[in-house]
């Protein structure tokens, strides 16, 4: 167990050891766990999608299970009630009065199953805590244990019975990693892992290692002056993409910075940004900020597995092409 975090090579040390343990468990998914140690070390929040048994819940529960937690799942239908996220007061007949009953958004790791089947209503009782870490109810306001991190899945392909996520939740989370189905060799490999076994997996990091990791990484990771401008030239640029309606908000800015510290200190042990950390993890903090125009995937190939996922890379791709690297 890793109860704490000197320096960047303890971060990076930390990373082999997650990757190891969830490793045992899932197969050739090994740069989204990247994405989900950067997210919990930088305070991000992470939307995971991908077609119907690619093992999205999966990776969620074994993610939240490999640190030292608390970790609840709520598991959207279309009739959940935002007070059975967030908790509501309650008459106790013993003691005469109100009470406070939490819901399961009280906790370090909130996995939110097929988030895309809550309703409007529901869904908006996730933008206080995800946003402000505290949730409002009746007049009362609560503080989020820290570390605090909301793990969703959506469906690909599904529609029928769901809502869309607005905007302006998409915009609160860090990255959104898509899963796509695993080769040959993957698949097999995973029928032979399951085969007389279910999925095992043990803590092997600490909250205070987490709390740690996250301040070394927000107060000693460096990043330069034409460092921070080409994250701002990047982010204004996507406003200029072509059959883009709305490019990415501050909020965006703000995340590619996160992410790209993050990025330095998990993979590299380096404790300072570069421009190719910046690109490193620009799609997956920008793919779900764009708004398309809606006629921006009639020139695709049907025959692309996944046409959307695919013209969001190439039109991400050019507009970091664009952007002049600084030396």
């Amino acid at each position: 167990m890793i109860n704490s975090l000197k320096s960047t090579e303890d971060i990076k040390s930390l990373r082999d050891s997650l990757k190891a343990e969830i490793g045992n468990n899932v197969v050739g998914l090994d740069n989204i766990v990247d994405s989900l140690i950067i997210s919990i070390l930088v305070g991000g929040h992470v939307l995971i999608e991908g077609f119907p048994g690619t093992g999205k819940t999966l990776l969620a529960n074994l993610f939240s299970k490999s640190v030292e937690s608390t970790s609840n799942r709520i598991q959207s239908t279309s009739d959940l009630m935002p007070s059975d996220i967030t908790g509501t007061r309650i008459y106790n007949p013993k003691e005469r009065e109100f009470e406070f009953r939490s819901g399961p958004i009280f906790s370090n790791f909130v996995i939110v199953d097929e988030i895309n089947r809550a309703p409007p209503k529901s869904q908006s009782a996730l933008l206080e805590c995800m946003q402000e870490r505290q949730v409002s109810v009746e007049g009362m306001t609560r503080k989020m244990d820290e570390p605090f991190m909301v793990l969703a899945t959506k469906n690909s392909i599904e529609l029928e019975g769901t809502y869309p996520l607005p905007e302006a939740q998409l915009d609160r989370f860090l990255f959104r990693l898509i899963i796509d189905y695993p080769d040959q060799a993957s698949e097999a490999e995973i029928i032979k892992r399951r085969i007389g076994s279910s999925p095992d997996i043990s803590p092997v990091v600490s909250k205070q290692a987490i709390l740690e990791g996250k301040n070394m990484i927000h107060s000693g990771i460096n990043a330069e002056k034409n460092v921070l401008e080409y994250i701002s030239s990047l982010v204004q640029n996507t406003a200029n993409i072509p059959k883009v309606t709305l490019g990415a908000s501050p909020r965006a800015s703000v995340a590619l910075l996160y992410a790209a510290k993050g990025f330095a200190a998990v993979t590299e042990g380096r404790s300072y940004v570069i421009p190719d950390d910046v690109k490193a993890v620009a799609f997956d903090v920008l793919n779900h900020r764009l708004i398309l125009q809606q006629n921006a995937l009639l020139d695709l190939d049907d025959s692309d597995s996944n046409s959307a996922t695919e013209y969001l890379r190439k039109i991400i791709k050019d507009c970091i092409d664009e952007v002049i690297v600084p030396v």
